[in-house]
């Protein structure tokens, strides 16, 4: 439980009791494929035969249900307004075979909670995640109350970026915050939409460079994911990418990201 005497700032700044099974997803700004690839990845997980499960900590869009066409009876809002425990609204995605805690478009985001209900989450959502093999958070983009809590308790953090200029940049600035607020968590980075496999290299080449320079530390590439125009025709159909083009490039780009992720531990 969290002290009230405590403020958000030491509330932020405690480090969290980590889960090495927790992957948190971010990047710096939205539209970018950070919903995509964690569920990818779930689903990805699951053919591996991993329990997944998919905590949607970019609840007030609700973009998970909205890729895959949910429609849950209970969500995360219910329990952000405290009428049922995280527990009561996982549910199970029977086509990817991985379980959902999911956000409902309109209702509360995390971003409108409380630091200390932020933090009892996180606690109740450690706690869960004991049950799984791997637990995957969608976060929000940026840097918000929500990304320090949740994504300090998390094991690994997944950094998204594109190649474009602004989105390099961002997530530089991610990297930043986050290797000096978690030194000890585990940060990798994942290039998605480019045209092939040399020009994920080349943009990770950038990213590193300048962590080196400025922060005299290196963030692993993870993976590559070329761009794909059967991602937007999956999307638009509410299907996951390995379920409707299973053969396609994004889908052996997000199945060599999830053996990766396996092989690390």
């Amino acid at each position: 439980m969290t002290d009230s005497s405590q403020s958000t700032a030491d509330i932020i700044n405690t480090p969290a009791p980590k889960s090495k099974n927790i992957i948190a997803v971010i990047s710096g700004h939205r539209g970018i494929g950070k919903t995509w690839l964690a569920v990818s990845l779930a689903h990805a997980l699951s053919l591996m035969r991993q329990k997944i499960l998919l905590f949607d900590g970019d609840c007030g869009l609700n973009n998970i249900k909205t890729q895959l066409g949910l429609d849950a009876a209970n969500d995360l809002t219910s329990v952000i307004d405290g009428y049922n425990s995280l527990n009561q609204v996982i549910f199970n995605y029977d086509k990817g075979r991985f379980d959902i805690a999911a956000g409902n478009p309109g209702g509360a985001g995390l971003s409108t909670v409380s630091i200390g209900r932020l933090q009892i989450l996180g606690d109740d959502l450690n706690i869960l995640a004991q049950n799984y093999d791997k637990t995957i958070l969608d976060m929000g983009a940026g840097m918000s109350d929500a990304a320090k809590v949740l994504a300090g308790m998390s094991g690994k953090i997944l950094m998204l970026c594109t190649d474009e200029p602004r989105s390099v940049t961002d997530c530089y600035s991610l990297i930043k915050i986050f290797a000096g607020r978690y030194p000890n968590t585990a940060l990798q980075v994942v290039v998605n939409q480019v045209n092939n496999i040399n020009d994920g290299l080349r943009t990770y080449e950038m990213l590193n460079k300048a962590c080196q320079e400025f922060l005299k530390f290196s963030p692993p590439l993870l993976g590559v994911i070329r761009q794909d125009t059967r991602v937007r025709d999956a999307i638009r159909n509410q299907s996951t990418i390995l379920n409707r083009y299973p053969q396609s490039e994004a889908a052996s780009d997000v199945m060599t990201i999830a053996k990766r992720i396996l092989e690390n531990g």
